[in-house]
């Protein structure tokens, strides 16, 4: 089996086990509602920024795509680590809001950065 879908498998493995696991805790009293949503989401984004850590290792042939790799993935890791920050921290509201937002910037990042590199290959 493929490397990667044995990481992106685990990490489905992981998630669905902590919100069954949450879910049993919130259900004996032990957590609440809200710190149930904030492990849960919080996990999403650690995961956001695993596959950004990823991105960059996959094999591209092209050194250009190798760039823009690297760059994407820089990006999706500091993005997903904001959503998780913010989740872990921030009052739901705001980490509702401010999470999207750090992940469209993240997405508006790497497309810009994308754009520009296309741009310099027709420039040259």
């Amino acid at each position: 089996m493929n490397r990667d879908l044995i990481g992106s498998l685990c990490w489905a493995v992981a998630i669905i086990a902590t919100a069954l696991g949450g879910t049993y805790a919130r259900s004996l009293g032990y957590i609440e509602g809200d710190t149930l949503t904030r492990i849960v989401v919080g996990a999403n984004g650690l995961m956001i920024a695993w596959f950004g850590n990823r991105m960059p290792k996959l094999f591209v042939p092209s050194a250009r795509a190798r760039q823009a790799r690297r760059a994407v993935g820089w990006s999706m890791v500091l993005s997903g680590l904001a959503y998780t920050i913010l989740w872990v921290f921030a009052p739901i509201q705001t980490a509702v809001w401010m999470g999207t937002a750090a992940i469209i910037a993240g997405l508006a990042a790497s497309f810009g950065y994308c754009l520009a590199l296309r741009h310099q290959q027709r420039a040259a």
